[in-house]
């Protein structure tokens, strides 16, 4: 499918009336609705509290979708834990990527993560957080994005739905929205 034909696939679904057909059913079904509508999909993970389900969930549907890791060197350590029993263990096409800046060098440079410092914070998140995922989207090129968002983590999350278009023309699923 094209970028016209995404394009206009994406402006021509009547998203209330999807996410009123989805609202209640299981992940797998939103997962397999989803790869169904021919898009080129991706996956995120931070490899939290939820990734497992959903990767279990993704691995067993479609194990060719490519999963997104951004590790940008300041993860706890049971992240890494969980990350590496993770990959070990569900076959999944992982797609790591890093910040071209390694959290060692920003450190050294900028004396660790900037929490006093808003205008700092907002390089740090540009440079370790953000180059790498806008890296991953560029060289994947992904219409739709499968995502392990749930409504009550943020203020901003409960205002989006299952099924949402965000601000640069990407389908986002999140089949476990409602879990």
């Amino acid at each position: 499918m094209g970028l016209t034909a995404i394009k206009e696939t994406i402006v021509s679904m009547d998203l209330d009336r999807v996410n009123r057909e989805l609202a209640g059913r299981s992940p797998q079904d939103v997962v397999c609705w989803a790869l169904g509508l021919g898009m080129r999909p991706f996956m995120s993970t931070s490899f939290g509290p939820n990734s497992a389900a959903l990767l279990h969930i993704v691995s067993e549907i479609d194990r060719s979708v490519p999963v997104v890791w951004v590790d940008t060197g300041y993860n706890l350590r049971d992240t890494y834990i969980v990350a590496e029993a993770l990959m070990t263990t569900l076959p999944l096409n992982m797609q790591i990527y890093t910040p071209r800046m390694t959290a060692e060098r920003w450190n050294k440079v900028y004396g660790g993560v900037p929490l006093d410092d808003p205008e700092l914070h907002v390089q740090f998140t540009r440079a370790i957080k953000l180059e790498p995922f806008e890296r991953a989207l560029a060289e994947l090129r992904p219409q739709l994005w499968l995502s392990g968002i749930r409504r009550g983590e943020t203020e901003f999350r409960s205002t989006l739905d299952i099924v949402s278009c965000d601000a640069r023309g990407l389908l986002r699923v999140a089949p476990i929205f409602d879990s």
